[in-house]
């Protein structure tokens, strides 16, 4: 499939909504109980510090957006901009990993390469900035693609914040090491 990428605009945030809430809704069933599904909702979502930083993508296909997705080089792991806990500092590249972020693909487009396009394009724009490492949060139907891709879990969680227990997997893998071909 042919898809065109470009750096997200503050502008497209309403659209990026309708795709994250697709995306949670569609495509962790089978992974959560609704009510895990429900309560993944107060910890994910959009994150503007990552528009505003450059650092978000988006992945369209004849104007419908197909994913998007990010990377941070803030110290925020994972959520969106109502999630509690944030941390905008700076990390530093010579000692730090940097962040892979709410990466959410449309379920119309799912398992078509939305997600690795994604992870290709923030691997490639943390190491022109001098990361050697990526770190991510997981969602239980993120982590096939994550591991394809070379991740390796680092430690599994649950995140109540929502209410539900939502379990989550900490991930990190080394830029420029071997990921599977797509």
């Amino acid at each position: 499939m042919d898809y065109t990428t470009r750096v997200a605009t503050a502008g497209d945030a309403e659209r990026l909504r309708v795709v994250m809430d697709a995306s949670i809704s569609g495509l962790q069933k089978g992974f959560l109980t609704d009510e895990q599904i429900e309560s993944s909702r107060a910890i994910m979502g959009i994150d503007n510090q990552l528009i505003a930083d450059g650092t978000y993508y988006v992945v369209e296909h004849d104007g419908v957006i197909a994913g998007c997705g990010g990377w941070s080089r803030r110290a925020t792991l994972y959520g969106g901009d109502s999630t509690p806990g944030r941390d905008p500092h700076l990390l530093d590249p010579a000692v730090d990993a940097a962040r892979v972020r709410a990466m959410y693909t449309n379920p119309a487009f799912a398992r078509q390469g939305v997600g690795w396009l994604i992870l290709t394009l923030c691997e490639s724009a943390a190491a022109e900035e001098g990361f050697t490492r990526l770190e991510l949060m997981g969602t239980m139907s993120g982590q096939p693609l994550y591991t394809a891709y070379g991740f390796v879990p680092v430690e599994a969680v649950e995140d109540d914040r929502g209410g539900a227990p939502v379990p989550l997997v900490k991930m990190e893998k080394q830029v420029g090491s071997a990921s599977l071909p797509r």
